[in-house]
């Protein structure tokens, strides 16, 4: 692999620039910007490094499929070029779609999640092309516009390409380092259901001297949220835990042998302890396997400067489940609609905004095996192995429906901000991961394993 690697060393320059340019372009869902521009972009990426390239349409925004090589087994790639929106601008040190070098780092909304990971294993494709020959294997590759929006429409993707789709094992969109520096691959996802509750009172708003006989959305709505989760954290939606899959003795022994430095992780978020005052491990176990109901945001009468005595007409609420295995979003909603029925809060609508199951792969998988084996070459030492992730995403939908193990390993760091101001990648991590895909690429085409 010596030619490989100096591939990627003599290009360095032209990759930066690349990666930049990628990441300058805006393609943010949520908003509806730059998506047509940066769809473009993808697909003539992809096919400078010779993919057979489509732009599929769907519902929402389209689908980037692209397929090279020939070979035994077939590679399935996920990735989306769809990002987070940059607000709050004024707390970003640079232009969050100005791509800004920094003590090593690169600087730009999506860097980490998920641009750089898309031009790493391009580049790294290409540098094979360019001095090992044709590729060993088949690659297809999705990159999806709606990944940070929920994904609505991959389902259904998925569901009619299910044939050109068939793969052996997929490589996912996220991962890197872990806090003690440790290359990590993760081997599954939390599922989602999001809703939006909507609660309308009355026609207006009203002076709140009527508080006195007229009813009061927030509270009203309020009342109805402390239903949900009892003061030590426990989900107390009628109904739900018999549906709660606990993990298995395997699942167990894989997370207690992670690293999980406690005192770093609580320093990056500026906390002093675990909520409620769980141990450490608890703790670590609790991200990967606990489902959660948070309350993203709530809307309400008047929050701007001074005061406004109003009595608000409507209240609303933005709530998220992470799932784990056997809770489904359709198995949520439901709970959720008879729960809140049962308290008289029928007037209460729920819009549902994303869903997205749990999914996990088998560490026995080959597409695992050939990533540990590419990561023990590029990396110097035993990746780490996650069970999944606490995050969530589709691969349920690209990969379990249709039987395809999954792994994911990135470019990512913990100081990554992915999602927040700052976003970044260190350069160090790109050029390595970069490494790891032509290995990855080697070690999933061998047949002698």
């Amino acid at each position: 692999m010596d030619t490989f690697y100096a591939h990627l060393d003599a290009n360095r320059d032209r990759f930066l620039d690349e990666l930049k340019r990628y990441c300058a372009q805006p393609s943010v869902a949520a908003q509806n910007l730059g998506m047509t521009e940066m769809a473009e972009l993808v697909k003539e990426r992809l096919e400078a490094r010779g993919f057979s390239v489509r732009l599929i349409p769907t519902a929402g925004h389209p689908v980037v499929y692209g397929e090279l090589g020939e070979g035994p087994r077939t590679l399935l790639i996920y990735d989306h070029y769809d990002v987070q929106p940059p607000e709050p601008l004024e707390l970003w040190d640079s232009p969050p779609f100005t791509p800004t070098i920094r003590d090593g780092k690169l600087f730009a909304r999506g860097a980490a999640d998920n641009k750089g990971d898309q031009l790493c294993r391009m580049q790294a494709i290409e540098a094979w092309l360019a001095t090992q020959g044709p590729l060993p294997l088949k690659i297809k590759w999705v990159i999806e516009g709606e990944e940070e929006i929920g994904s609505p429409n991959l389902e259904a993707f998925a569901h009619e390409h299910a044939e050109m789709l068939r793969a052996d094992g997929c490589l996912w969109e996220f991962g890197g380092k872990n806090e003690h520096e440790q290359f990590t691959l993760t081997l599954g996802v939390k599922g989602i259901a999001y809703f939006e509750l909507r609660l309308k009172e009355m026609e207006v708003d009203a002076h709140s001297a009527y508080a006195a006989f007229l009813p009061n959305a927030p509270w009203r709505l309020l009342w109805a949220l402390s239903s949900l989760r009892a003061p030590d954290g426990r989900i107390t939606l009628d109904d739900y835990w018999p549906h709660v899959a606990p993990p298995s003795a395997e699942d167990l022994a894989l997370v207690d042998v992670l690293p999980f430095d406690a005192e770093k992780i609580k320093a990056n978020f500026g906390v002093r302890e675990w909520l409620f005052g769980m141990d450490d491990r608890t703790a670590n176990r609790a991200l990967r396997f606990a489902p959660t109901l948070t309350i993203c945001g709530l809307e309400a009468g008047y929050t701007g400067a001074g005061t406004k005595t109003v009595l608000p007409k409507e209240a609303r609420a933005k709530l998220d489940f992470r799932l784990v295995p056997n809770l489904t979003p359709d198995l949520v909603y439901d709970l959720l609609r008879r729960h809140l029925d049962r308290r008289g809060f029928d007037d209460i609508e729920i819009v549902r905004l994303s869903a997205e199951h749990a999914a996990r792969t088998s560490p026995s998988a080959e597409i695992v095996q050939a990533a540990l084996r590419a990561a023990r070459t590029v990396y110097g030492h035993e990746p780490v192995l996650d069970p999944t992730s606490g995050g969530s995403g589709p691969m349920y939908s690209l990969c379990d429906r249709l039987s395809i193990p999954a792994v994911s390993a990135g470019v990512g760091y913990p100081g990554s901000r992915a999602h927040a101001p700052n976003e970044h990648i260190r350069l160090d991590d790109y050029w390595q991961c970069q490494r790891f895909i032509g290995h990855l690429i080697r070690e999933f085409a061998r047949q002698d394993f």
